[in-house]
């Protein structure tokens, strides 16, 4: 069996002296995972989280690991090494998806939302981080809508935020369940409280790099 798409390298790890166990977030097939042969000891073109290239698949079973062989054409991460916030959130986007999407499941605008959140950290807006979170729990069900009151319609005076439907509320309706909604604007606290849950219902702790958001 032979896949192949272009990707982002997401996750790896060393399986042993020579080899890693390699994530590739995929344009087609969504978050691929094989052995990457050599990677471990390479000195010439040396796989690197954050490079996107050409990859492909292989494996004699469908339910095998597989081994990727991999293209890389650039390495996104790079300018981000000298910014500790931007490679942070990069990292934790990172994180993210290796731990919340489930194998070879194609989540093809997600893919394009994540070469954005790269090139926005590269062009020095750290802020896309926000938006792109917000659009990782769209795709996994967590849709946020903070553009009517789900209570009563009006568009206005919309300071609360629903943690059971994610709808905003207005301040009137709010005001009988005030310790029970999170606060508006939208931040990096509120949507980590949505992806715990996410995580908790996967029965899987939420991953420390986006722990580490919350304290910088």
């Amino acid at each position: 069996m032979k896949l192949e798409s272009y990707g982002i390298l997401i996750g790896m790890r060393p399986l042993n002296e020579r080899d890693a166990v390699a994530q590739i977030f995929t344009q087609d097939f969504g978050v691929m995972v094989g052995v990457m042969r050599g990677a471990v000891v390479a000195k010439k073109n040396k796989p690197l989280v954050g490079q996107v290239g050409a990859v492909s698949w292989n494996a004699r079973l469908d339910s095998q690991l597989g081994t990727f062989h991999w293209e890389a054409e650039k390495n996104l991460a790079a300018g981000l090494m000298v910014r500790p916030r931007a490679l942070a959130e990069m990292n934790a986007a990172f994180g993210l998806l290796v731990a919340l999407l489930p194998e070879r499941e194609g989540y093809a605008t997600l893919y394009e939302d994540t070469v954005v959140l790269l090139n926005e950290l590269n062009s020095g807006n750290e802020s896309a981080y926000l938006k792109w979170e917000t659009e990782l729990l769209r795709e996994l069900g967590y849709a946020l809508d903070l553009s009517r009151c789900s209570g009563c319609g009006v568009a206005h005076n919309l300071n609360w935020l629903s943690p059971k439907t994610g709808r905003a509320v207005c301040d009137e309706c709010a005001a009988p369940y005030i310790n029970k909604l999170y606060k508006l604007p939208l931040n990096l606290n509120t949507t980590g409280r949505f992806l715990d849950s996410v995580c908790i219902q996967q029965g899987i702790d939420m991953p420390m790099c986006r722990k580490m958001l919350n304290l910088m």
